[in-house]
């Protein structure tokens, strides 16, 4: 199969990761530092996340450049000290092969500009901070993207319920999809994948919505103005990350909107790439607010794009007429 070897690396890669973080949160995220509201954990988390993946995928493709969001350049000098430190034991505990030097060359490998040749993988260590740190929803994301589209999405999940119907079934959620082959999910520690597929709802008024839980993310009132109009009643699901992704393309809800909060603003492509590529796979459409499509070819930014509106593909028109209405775009 075409991605074979790219989507074994990656789950691979995620699932390393995610139990990093998994180990990070629960050593290092305590009721003091919650208190303080310190985000130290996360960031731990961060680059540790992003050292093991960029190790593991410069191990097997090392000509494949990488988009990501930290800079080793945060854990030079003294000052940072302490918190290389902890980065280097947080990856160790899971990758003890990895020394210090290996673990920051990794790390500074994140730099590519991103762009419309050739091939170039892009990761978000940890999406959604406040869910990682209220140990609710947040997310591993990892795409390759190759001349400007994305090809193959991991999405780990480490706080998502395995089977939505049950809200006490196991934690922990891998989303995979590969252009072509659909979407699937699996539990972190089993390897049994099932497909996914978006929910059939056709008439917008029986849809839920699927949010950011922080305001600051995505407009609630404009949100709130668009069901009004689909003749949305159900409360909307907010979760954070790109959990939401997952979550309409598995069917938990129907339209994922992330509005915009202020003039200028320009998404990131680890932001939605992964996400993007799970729910295109799973029978799905994403696209900007004026119903274009997003463009990953022009840099670590969706400069091009307003806002994200993703959907079951059944009633994305209608939902982009709506928001359409509701912003004056």
């Amino acid at each position: 199969m075409p991605y074979e070897v790219e989507r074994d690396v990656a789950v691979q890669a995620v699932l390393r990761a995610s139990e990093l973080c998994q180990a990070v949160r629960a050593a290092l995220v305590t009721a003091d530092t919650m208190a303080k509201k310190d985000k130290s954990p996360v960031t731990v988390a961060d680059f540790g996340v992003q050292a093991i993946i960029s190790h593991d995928l410069a191990t097997a493709f090392p000509n494949d450049p990488l988009v990501g969001e930290e800079h080793a350049a945060d854990l030079e000098g003294p000052d940072a000290a302490e918190l290389r430190d902890r980065v280097v034991r947080s990856v160790q505990a899971v990758a003890p092969e990895l020394t210090e030097s290996t673990i920051l060359r990794a790390i500074s490998r994140g730099t590519h500009p991103g762009g419309a040749k050739g091939r170039h993988w892009c990761v978000d260590p940890i999406d959604g901070t406040k869910g990682f740190l209220r140990g609710e929803q947040y997310a591993v994301a990892l795409a390759l993207i190759e001349d400007g589209v994305p090809v193959l999405g991991v999405l780990g999940c480490p706080n998502l319920p395995s089977d939505p119907r049950r809200p006490d079934s196991p934690a922990g959620c891998l989303f995979i999809a590969v252009r072509g082959q659909g979407a699937h999910v699996r539990p972190l520690r089993d390897a049994h994948e099932l497909p996914v597929r978006v929910d059939d709802i056709t008439e917008p008024a029986k849809a839920v919505f699927c949010e950011s839980v922080e305001s600051g993310h995505s407009a609630h009132d404009d949100s709130a103005a668009v069901a009004r109009l689909l003749g949305v009643t159900r409360p909307p699901y907010r979760i954070d990350s790109q959990c939401k992704y997952a979550a309409v393309a598995r069917g938990d809800a129907s339209i994922y909107l992330r509005l915009p909060t202020r003039a200028g603003y320009e998404e990131k492509i680890w932001d939605h790439a992964a996400g993007w590529m799970v729910i295109r796979e799973a029978g799905g459409q994403v696209s900007d607010i004026t119903g274009k499509p997003l463009d990953f070819s022009i840099g670590r930014t969706l400069r091009d794009n307003r806002g994200v509106v993703a959907t079951n593909g059944h009633i994305h028109d209608l939902v982009i007429e709506a928001v359409r209405r509701t912003l004056n775009v």
